[in-house]
């Protein structure tokens, strides 16, 4: 009777978790840094990348500031740092490196994570300026709100470069500003360059993930 008893409420406990797994979204709306904010997923039928099933767990989400990143925008990880890919790229290649704690100032990191975040932000530069062909690249981090900075997690722009990409090479730091400023104000400064589809950014994740495996 005992043994019924406990596989009775084992039982319950199955049909318990099943329900909370079913009552989960299948994907958080994402919102995505220096970038504009995308406040719910893109879908796209004719894409034809084949993305992993999401786990039932928040496991499943890095987080940006207040914003969650779905692993599969993800493409490299450590113990304190990852990488991901941007929503609205100046150039090919243009990822961001972020701290995997929340840390709002540059200043607030420890030195493990300084030091982390450096050498992940030299490996992922050194392998996209040589996948994407080119000959040089832009670190950069706007550390704090009057430095350009709108989501407060820290963050280095990694940008793969090469001749002639932008009329004056400077322009560069004017375009990450703008970028910054349309997460903040969510406005479309940019008429030419549309927000990608979640599929297209996952399929950006996957190839630049085979890069480091």
């Amino acid at each position: 009777m005992l043994k019924l008893q406990l596989l009775g409420n084992i039982g319950k406990g199955l049909v318990t978790t099943k329900s909370l797994f079913n009552n989960r979204n299948p994907r958080p709306k994402l919102h995505t840094c220096s970038r504009i904010i995308r406040s719910s997923s893109s879908s796209s039928s004719s894409s034809s990348v084949k993305l992993p099933k999401a786990m039932a767990s928040d496991e499943e989400n890095y987080m940006f500031g207040p914003y969650k990143i779905h692993l599969n925008e993800v493409f490299y990880s450590t113990k304190l740092s990852f990488a991901m890919v941007n929503l609205r790229p100046l150039l090919p290649g243009h990822v961001l490196v972020c701290p995997r704690r929340e840390v709002k100032r540059f200043v607030d990191l420890t030195s493990d994570e300084t030091s982390d975040l450096w050498l992940t932000a030299q490996k992922i530069g050194g392998t996209l300026e040589h996948h994407h062909k080119a000959s040089s690249l832009t670190f950069t981090i706007q550390d704090g709100p009057h430095a350009g900075q709108t989501v407060p997690h820290v963050h280095i722009h990694i940008l793969p470069r090469a001749a002639g990409d932008f009329e004056k090479n400077d322009e560069i730091y004017d375009a990450l500003d703008e970028k910054e400023k349309e997460l903040k104000q969510k406005l479309d400064l940019d008429k030419e360059r549309k927000d990608r589809s979640y599929e297209e950014m996952a399929q950006e994740a996957a190839e630049y993930r085979k890069l480091f495996s």
